[in-house]
């Protein structure tokens, strides 16, 4: 995965979640996070965009300004550590990510500003892609800060990869972690 960077969201509040550490719950014995970043392990830098975690190495730090600021806050906070062309974009929270799931976004790109993985209903997960750092840098607002993912990055030219069965499959709630242990 030579010319690709990595940012990987793990700084939300997980309300749902009763504000646990959501990226640090185990599904399967290993740490969500720890999925995420061996999902992305050929990428350099690999920048985790949240509070920094004992026990993890080999990437850099970085928090969104103010913490809490939401997705697009975080990914221009990553950003600022990424001088490769491509990017791959990682919520902290996935359970089926894998570095096949990398390599078929990558692969996908072409031309196109980014590549997305779709779920069985066709709906786009907009933090599962690869996208052309240009183009991100291009659509940032100049006040991140509560902007919605979907708004900032909807307009550019995307291609849409189907998700195998499970791929896409996250920690949102309770229910989410009890139904993938």
């Amino acid at each position: 995965m030579t010319d690709l960077a990595a940012v990987v969201l793990a700084g939300g509040s997980a309300r749902r979640m009763s504000g646990v550490d959501k990226p640090m719950l185990p599904v399967g014995g290993r740490p969500l996070l720890h999925r995420a970043l061996a999902a992305v392990a050929g990428a350099d830098p690999v920048v985790v965009v949240g509070p920094a975690r004992d026990g993890i190495t080999g990437v850099r730090w970085a928090r969104e300004d103010p913490p809490g600021g939401g997705p697009v806050a975080a990914v221009a906070a990553g950003l600022r550590h990424v001088s490769t062309s491509r990017v791959v974009l990682l919520a902290g929270d996935l359970a089926g990510i894998t570095p096949s799931t990398v390599e078929r976004l990558t692969t996908a790109l072409g031309d196109a500003d980014g590549a997305l993985l779709t779920d069985d209903t066709g709906r786009r997960q907009w933090l599962i892609g690869v996208w052309r750092t240009a183009s991100l840098r291009a659509v940032l607002p100049a006040e991140p800060h509560g902007a919605a993912l979907r708004r900032v990055l909807g307009h550019l030219e995307i291609v849409e990869v189907p998700a195998a069965p499970g791929e896409c499959a996250d920690v949102d709630t309770p229910q989410d972690l009890d139904r993938l242990a």
